[in-house]
């Protein structure tokens, strides 16, 4: 048995926003037209249409704009808003997965299910709290390095005082959180060099939000682990949507939280 769940973002009782509906919005920027958007769906122009008439008259600001004449004839792109729309729905179903993956560790255990709950309302500053489990433990006299098994297959490594290993009762096996903050993550457009101090985790870049002082990147790793961190502005023309990028953590600046 399983526990899932559908994401949808709703407005004034009616449905605004949902997987399918930022597919549409995605192709029709790709594609630069509704009737050409509506064919790779496998839907009419007709169905298509009134989606974006039905996103329309929720938004508060127009979705689309039409373009007219030039050298391609004219077509359809998003507005700025609507990229805004499926930036904050993608962030937002993120979210969600998160939380239903959490849920999904307990199988058919309401026991189970009552331990996760606990610690899935834990509330922290830092951005980045992913679901994970220790394979390994080697204890020191003072520190212990912690290897950390994420969601989805990666592993990192963390140091924390072998004191905090044996007050939190941790062991192999035991389901943890890897609190990482934001600011602690660097990306970068090549592989940096190896240290035995430093994760080192490869991805690609699925947003990037700027605002006037900084911006927000966010790194998918793998199906289940997402990354976000901030870059500063000299640092932005580095990186692009869809490109292969790395992330750098320092051993001891990964939290071991339960």
């Amino acid at each position: 048995m399983e526990i899932d769940g559908r994401f949808w973002l709703t407005k004034d009782g009616r449905s605004f926003l949902g997987s399918g509906r930022i597919e549409l919005l995605n192709l029709i920027e790709k594609t630069g037209s509704i009737n050409a958007a509506a064919k790779e769906m496998k839907m009419s122009y007709k169905a298509a249409w009134e989606r974006i008439n039905s996103m329309n008259e929720l938004a508060d600001e127009p979705i689309i704009q039409r373009k007219v004449g030039g050298k391609g004839g004219g077509g359809t792109t998003l507005t700025p808003y609507a990229h805004e729309l499926i930036q904050t729905y993608n962030r937002l179903h993120e979210l969600h997965r998160q939380f239903i993956d959490r849920f999904s560790e307990a199988g058919d255990s309401p026991e189970l299910l009552a331990k996760i709950l606990n610690r899935t309302f834990l509330t922290t500053s830092a951005r980045n709290q992913i679901p994970a489990k220790i394979s390994k433990i080697d204890v020191n006299e003072l520190s212990s390095i912690i290897t950390i098994d994420l969601s989805g297959g990666s592993k990192i490594l963390s140091t924390i005082t072998s004191k905090s290993v044996n007050s939190m009762n941790l062991h192999v096996g035991s389901d943890i959180y890897a609190i990482i903050k934001s600011s602690d993550i660097k990306i970068h457009a090549t592989a940096p060099k190896e240290t035995d101090n430093l994760n080192i985790l490869e991805g690609t870049i699925e947003s990037i939000q700027s605002t006037e002082l900084n911006s927000e990147l966010a790194l998918r790793i793998n199906d289940k682990t997402l990354l976000v961190t901030l870059l500063g502005k000299d640092e932005l023309d580095s990186f692009r949507v869809g490109k292969k990028a790395f992330a750098s953590i320092a051993c001891n600046n990964i939290i071991v939280g339960l």
